[in-house]
């Protein structure tokens, strides 16, 4: 296993919660202290990302057994889990590889399907900075902008930007590993059996992750299941909309 960095608040049940692509776990440092007056959170760097260990592979299962083994090195037997988006993917392989140390999931704007892509203009943007040579993050910023006209995406992905010792920057995240794996990103979960854990999906009202019809082929995997939509947010739940979130991840655990 890969070394992860993780970070901890509060003390309770555990939960665990997984980020998305080219995210970090400080992405839900906000919603964890929330959730920390009555849980013990773990906020967990997935690997290739954030301070976590970079590797020379990457695809959901080892993602999961990732999960698996910290849960397992942590004393964890079982935890309610929490991912969004790529980290959404990551908590239902594990759920299906290792279903005893799931107690509830929680999935963030994300299917079971293979997606089509959607990153290809970030991915080109983030490539194409010369990371070797910038002096600042103005410089990479700009760079950014011309391909990125959304400041909110460009400052979510400028948090990956950190200062060597020595001068100059680097990714935190294994970029080039990320783009060459992109579509075992994509990919989706095939599940075999019924899950029969309890799961919780909830999406974006304005986002198009999870569409009408995929409501049915949930249905069919997941037999105790429930679906929630945030009506005023996209993708970003957790940033856009954190106390409709906050109200639905209580709401579903407590039951």
């Amino acid at each position: 296993m890969p070394k992860l960095n993780f970070k901890t608040f509060g003390s309770g049940d555990p939960i665990i919660v997984l980020h998305g692509l080219f995210g970090m776990l400080d992405n839900w440092q906000t919603i964890a202290k929330k959730l920390a007056e009555d849980y013990m959170v773990y906020l967990i760097d997935l690997r290739d990302h954030g301070k976590s260990e970079h590797t020379d592979d990457f695809n959901y299962r080892l993602l999961a057994q990732d999960i698996a083994e910290f849960l397992e090195a942590e004393w964890i037997h079982e935890a309610y889990v929490i991912g969004h988006s790529m980290g959404g993917k990551t908590a239902l392989q594990l759920v299906k590889d290792h279903p005893d140390v799931v107690e509830k999931l929680i999935v963030v704007d994300i299917g079971i399907k293979s997606y089509k892509g959607g990153h290809e203009v970030i991915l080109e943007a983030l490539s194409t900075v010369p990371i070797d040579t910038v002096v600042s993050r103005k410089e990479v910023e700009e760079h950014l902008s011309q391909y990125i006209s959304e400041p909110g995406i460009r400052l979510f992905l400028m948090k990956n930007l950190s200062r060597n010792k020595e001068g100059g920057y680097r990714w935190k995240m294994n970029l080039n590993l990320l783009v060459k794996h992109y579509q075992e990103i994509l990919a989706g979960i095939t599940f075999d059996e019924v899950v029969e854990t309890p799961t919780l999906f909830i999406r974006g009202g304005k986002s198009g992750y999870i569409v009408d019809e995929d409501i049915v082929e949930l249905s069919s995997h997941f037999t105790d299941m429930q679906l929630v939509t945030v009506a005023d947010a996209g993708h970003w739940v957790h940033a856009e909309q954190p106390n409709e979130l906050l109200l639905a991840i209580r709401s579903f655990l407590e039951k």
